[in-house]
């Protein structure tokens, strides 16, 4: 437990490269993405945004992953109130045939096509879901406090067999816009983690608005664990790397994590479908 908590605590920090910025628009795309400064056949991942959220509030934690080595990609679509989240999953399936079908930066970076995943946060996370059961199958998807969608992210999990992390808050249970403990369950061999203290908003960096829309602002305290948690398990089922095993391990216990509660008391689909459009 001592060497997980050490290296837990590793990749809450950047990591060892220096990183670099783009603009997915070249391919016609409107997006960012963030890689190490070189390297070939990298692993890659497209992280799709939570609702009424650009991509650019993402930048800390895809600047995080490009900085251990993963090339991070974000399409900024699907960004209205009412985005189509098989939208924004087609649009992080296109997101990937980009990153691994060109260089990128100066020639000096290529995104291997089998080291590929599939990532979101709230609605992107839902749709990181949807789109991993599309033609193409990524080699890892990680949906961080998924949303109740339509379609449901619940349904698609439970017809996938590709290596899963779901992260949940602990009023996962009786919230009315997320549905991460459903989605986990569904999901066989999915890695189901809740993260202690943290909000189901939080990962979203400098929401000045939010409030005003009823939604909750930034935490540094679910970004730094989310990060660390989304970087291990990526590292492990992307690159290969068996440092990083326990990141893909459902039993074993990482900090600021826990095991969902089996006496709360869940929320219907149908109250969180209602809920949506209140």
């Amino acid at each position: 437990m001592a060497r997980t908590r050490t290296l837990f605590s590793s990749l809450t920090r950047r990591g060892p490269h220096p990183v670099l910025r783009g603009d997915l628009a070249f391919a016609g795309i409107p997006g960012v993405v963030y890689t190490p400064a070189s390297g070939y056949h990298l692993p890659g991942v497209a992280f799709g945004h939570d609702w009424l959220t650009d991509a650019g509030r993402y930048t800390g934690t895809l600047e995080h992953l490009a900085s251990w080595g993963i090339v991070a990609a974000a399409p900024d679509t699907q960004r209205g109130l009412a985005p189509s989240v098989l939208g924004l999953g087609h649009d992080l399936t296109a997101t990937l045939e980009v990153i691994s079908g060109v260089r990128l930066g100066q020639g000096q970076i290529s995104v291997a096509a089998t080291k590929l995943g599939l990532a979101g946060h709230g609605f992107g996370g839902s749709a990181a879901v949807l789109a991993a059961a599309g033609a193409r199958r990524p080699s890892a998807v990680a949906a961080v406090f998924p949303a109740v969608t339509t379609p449901s992210a619940e349904a698609a999990a439970a017809a996938l067999s590709v290596p899963g992390l779901v992260l949940a808050t602990p009023d996962d249970a009786t919230s009315l816009r997320t549905d991460a403990l459903e989605v986990g369950a569904a999901w066989d061999g999915a890695v189901l983690r809740v993260l202690d203290k943290a909000e189901a908003g939080g990962l979203a960096e400098k929401r000045r608005i939010a409030g005003l829309l009823g939604l909750p602002g930034s935490s540094s305290r679910t970004q730094r664990t989310v990060r660390a948690l989304l970087t291990g398990f990526l590292l492990f089922h992307l690159s290969g790397d068996k440092t990083y095993r326990d990141f893909a391990d459902p039993e074993a216990k990482l900090p600021r994590t826990g095991r969902p509660d089996p006496d709360a008391e869940p929320v219907s689909t149908e109250d969180r479908i209602v809920a949506l459009f209140r």
